[in-house]
């Protein structure tokens, strides 16, 4: 006869990795009461960590590292990376509880990503869901009272679980249920880092991204601006995968209302800009040092004339009576110009996005 085992089976959680401090706090606090803890991140375009340091040359000595990738090697957990670029467009386009600041969906997007962590801990035999989360940490979507919303429309219910606050919740089914011991979660409450910096140190995690609340561009209120401008001069709210990545580059200015340059400021975004050449026609300096430029709209030889005029202003004929400029890929041909440099107070302030 065999016997049977008294030993509990050993508890599977999902966390929600950023890259983070925070996320990474909230899987180890799990991880310590002896759960199994894989992790998941969500690829939406926006979280493009590194890349303009790894463009812009004079950034070539900052690190460079995917942290989300990073935080589960310290965790010693296995990784989930999922790419949600695509569906995730209707939740910028179109967010059922607004946007933040800036053009940051954060509290739509924090519910979708705990549905679709729902889903993927359903499919894959996992018990419950972790989030880093920490009342008062963000205006948005870091509420007391969002802290139900996320819950609730996600459809994780109380299967998700808030380790860094979780003493300021009501109890969720994983501590009811004796998973997790809910006097060994925390409390934390508010902006102050302090709290997440002092756990940091005790668990022995000293290098950790910063800041420490992951890398979304739309929560930075330039970018948001030369997004808001491309939606307008489009028409509508639309973008891909190369508009996300372009926003990042250069100074964008728009002289006209039909069309924008994009002016490159260094050797290293030169070099990336010279990836679009055939998409776009371009504007380079020939006679002088001098960056190389995207134009974007619609725009004819005089419109040309113009951005050329601005282009010469940041090329090192700036001073010259004349700057000779090539056209590439404009109606299917090539031409050169000579241009006067617009003189700096020419280029007005409200023209740079």
């Amino acid at each position: 006869m065999t016997e049977l085992s008294n030993t509990k089976p050993q508890r599977k959680a999902v966390a929600l990795i950023s890259g983070g401090l925070d996320s990474l706090l909230a899987a180890r606090v799990v991880q310590e009461q002896g759960v199994h803890v894989e992790g998941i991140n969500f690829y939406t375009g926006f979280c493009v960590e590194g890349h303009t340091h790894a463009i812009r040359k004079k950034d070539k000595e900052k690190q460079k590292r995917n942290n989300a990738l990073w935080s589960a090697e310290q965790l010693g957990i296995k990784l989930h990376i999922i790419d949600i670029s695509e569906e995730y467009k209707d939740i910028v386009y179109n967010p059922k509880h607004g946007y933040g600041a800036n053009l940051n969906p954060c509290l739509d997007c924090k519910i979708y990503m705990v549905n679709q962590a729902q889903a993927w801990a359903d499919e894959n035999g996992f018990d419950f869901i972790i989030t880093g989360e920490v009342i008062g940490q963000r205006p948005k979507s870091q509420r007391k009272e969002t802290m139900p919303i996320i819950a609730r429309e996600s459809g994780a219910e109380d299967r998700l679980l808030r380790p860094l606050c979780a003493q300021n919740l009501m109890p969720t089914l994983p501590e009811r249920e004796g998973w997790v011991q809910r006097e060994e979660l925390l409390g934390f409450t508010g902006r102050s880092r302090k709290p997440q910096f002092e756990l940091a140190k005790k668990f022995g995690f000293e290098d950790f991204a910063q800041p420490a609340g992951g890398c979304c561009f739309l929560t930075d209120a330039n970018y948001s601006k030369k997004l808001a401008d491309l939606w307008e001069a489009r028409g509508e709210k639309h973008y891909e995968l190369d508009d996300i990545m372009l926003l990042k580059v250069g100074r964008h200015i728009r002289p006209k209302p039909n069309f924008k340059i994009i002016v490159s400021r260094e050797e290293g975004e030169n070099n990336f800009l010279r990836g679009y050449r055939k998409e776009f026609t371009t504007i380079h300096t020939v006679s002088h040092g001098g960056p190389l430029t995207l134009v974007e709209g619609t725009f004819d030889k005089e419109d040309l004339k113009l951005a050329a005029q601005i282009v010469a202003r940041y090329s090192g004929g700036k001073g010259a009576d004349k700057v000779t400029v090539e056209v590439d890929n404009f109606e299917g041909s090539s031409f050169v110009m000579d241009v006067k440099p617009m003189a700096a107070h020419d280029v007005l302030d409200e023209w740079h996005i």
